[in-house]
Order: C-alpha cells, then structure tokens, then sequence
C-alpha cells in the first residue's frame, strides 16, 4: 500500500504543467512555482545530509605528514588534511571552499555544497599570527591556514587533531598562553625562584610567550615539583 502512495505523489512541478495546461492565472502560476523552489530547496538539504551520513561512514584516515623540528613531532599539513578528504567528499556530490576577510582580525569560512545546491558552512576568526620571525604576509598566511584547517574540520564533522597546521611546518598556528596565564607563569616562577630559561628549555621554546595553551597546566605543575625532586631527574 505504502509503495502505491508514493507513487502517486504528485510533485509541485506536475501540478505547474496542469496549471499551464489549463489555462490557469499568473498568480496561481506564481504561488505554484514558489512551491516548487521550496521543495527543490527541501529535497536539496535532505540529499546534503544523506551524503554526509554516507561520507562519515567510512571517513578518510588523516595522517600527520611534516616534522616540526622546533617541537620534534609529527603534523598534518592544510594541504594533505584537504587532499585526503576533498576525493571522498567528491564521491558524494560534495564539494569545500573558503571565503576570507582580513581587517585586523582574519576570519574564514569553510562551505561544504551538494551538487543538488543545498550547502552548510563553519566560521572562524582570529587575531594576526605575529608569533616567531613572520614577515606581515607570513604572519596572515599563517592565520588563514590555521582557521581553513579548523573550518575545514568543523563543517566536515572530522575530528580535530593535535596538528599545527602551517605550510611553513613552524609552530604557528598553535594557541599560546594568554596574558593572564602568562602573568601567572611568571608569578609562580618568583615565588618558587626558579628560572623562566630553563622553563623554557624544558618545553622547547624560545620565550614563554610562546607556550602552547595546552601546555599551560603541564608548566604549572612542572614550576611546583620541589627542587630536591627536580634535581633527581
């Protein structure tokens, strides 16, 4: 009975070649196609999430494919991260691009469309990369690639890595310890009299306003292990 029904479903567009045929008014005709922008629009979004469900599946393996020798270990580059995924995303209709505004603050989106036209998009914004030795075009490069990664991921339902993401394979990209935090570090540093070099040297980085944030516990906890343990290690 259920197979019978649908099959005689009448779509928007049938009843527009009836009206036509009959002669009907250009308001009826009107409301008749609004009927049927709405149902392309409709039948679009349910084949985009189809295709999505299909695509998490079996979704690619991401492998981490450049050394970040500051760091000694291994990251996922933008590009690799991108030409893994767009070739399955492909094999369901789908296709990503970005769009990008630069006024101080960076900000990406990434868009995920169907081929049918239904399309769905994650946004992110963040300040200039001014850490390391950038030149002003680094420092946006490196900005941009970051938040295409982190979109990129978002509007693809993939799970984020810990990869720091920069087609230099430098340490940009990676989120820093704060002011607050930073003040903290330092605070805790004068009172247990310890050293912010060797702290430094400890988390291989330059300055400690170069510490990534999720570090920032391990720091705190490495200031309070007592001299006499610390001198056993």
């Amino acid at each position: 009975m259920g197979e019978i029904i649908q099959n005689q479903e009448t779509t928007p567009a049938e009843l527009i070649r009836a009206a036509v045929a009959g002669g009907a008014d250009l308001t009826k005709l009107q409301a008749l196609l609004d009927l049927q922008i709405q149902y392309e629009a409709n039948e679009a979004r349910k084949a985009y999430h189809k295709a999505m469900a299909e695509f998490k599946l079996n979704p690619p393996v991401i492998t981490k494919d450049k050394q970040n020798k500051q760091y000694n270990s291994m990251y996922t580059t933008l590009g690799n991260l991108v030409n893994t995924v767009n070739p399955e995303l492909s094999k369901h209709g789908l296709s990503s691009s970005w769009d990008i505004k630069q006024n101080g603050v960076v900000s990406v989106t990434c868009k995920i469309t169907h081929r049918l036209g239904h399309s769905e998009s994650a946004s992110a914004s963040a300040p200039i990369d001014t850490s390391g030795a950038k030149n002003p075009i680094q420092q946006i490069k490196s900005t941009i690639t970051y938040l295409k990664a982190v979109t990129f991921e978002s509007v693809t339902g993939l799970a984020s890595t810990d990869a720091n993401y920069d087609d230099d394979g430098h340490a940009s990209g990676v989120v820093c310890i704060n002011e607050k935090q930073l003040h903290q570090i330092r605070d805790l540093l004068i009172a247990k009299e310890r050293s912010e070099a060797k702290l430094c040297e400890m988390f291989k980085i330059e300055k400690l306003e170069d510490l990534p944030d999720s570090k920032f516990i391990s720091a705190l906890a490495a200031i309070n292990v007592p001299k006499a343990k610390e001198a056993k290690r």
